[in-house]
């Protein structure tokens, strides 16, 4: 998924909340705002840090000590990746998720010894997509 946008969020002293993160999303803060129901329901916690390495905030979303999703902020959108474990790469194409998404995930390199699925949170259709992949990463071990 090539980068056409700048990734936000990058002074360490502006902790991304409910304000800054409304400035920056725009329009898909409202999703943003459903997909954190979608983390409660499962049973998860997201936290925003500022990390070093990558001198930008990012969002950790877990399910109790095990991350399964980064989150990074975009303008007008979110960029949420789940990374899978090569071991379970080839039971996403069996997943009922549409074959664009399965494409493009089979297109992206590996990052170390997984997968990532990228998803651009723009829009509420996409939030179906990313609940299927999330919880296939959360049942698989």
């Amino acid at each position: 998924m090539e980068q056409i946008n700048n990734l936000e969020l990058r002074d360490e002293k502006l902790f991304p909340d409910e304000n800054v993160l409304q400035k920056v999303l725009g329009e898909s803060y409202v999703v943003y705002c459903q997909m954190l129901k979608l983390f409660d329901q499962n049973e998860m916690t997201y936290e925003w840090r500022y990390y070093k390495d990558g001198k930008a905030w990012l969002c950790k979303v877990q399910k109790k000590k095990r991350t399964i999703i980064w989150m990074s902020a975009w303008k007008g959108y979110l960029k949420a990746t789940i990374y899978v474990p090569e071991k379970h790469t080839e039971g996403i194409y069996e997943l009922p998720i549409s074959e664009k998404i399965k494409k493009a995930i089979k297109h992206s390199k590996n990052v170390g010894k997984s997968k990532p699925c990228m998803f651009e949170i723009k829009q509420q259709d996409v939030l179906n997509e990313l609940e299927i992949i999330m919880k296939y990463k959360i049942v698989s071990k």
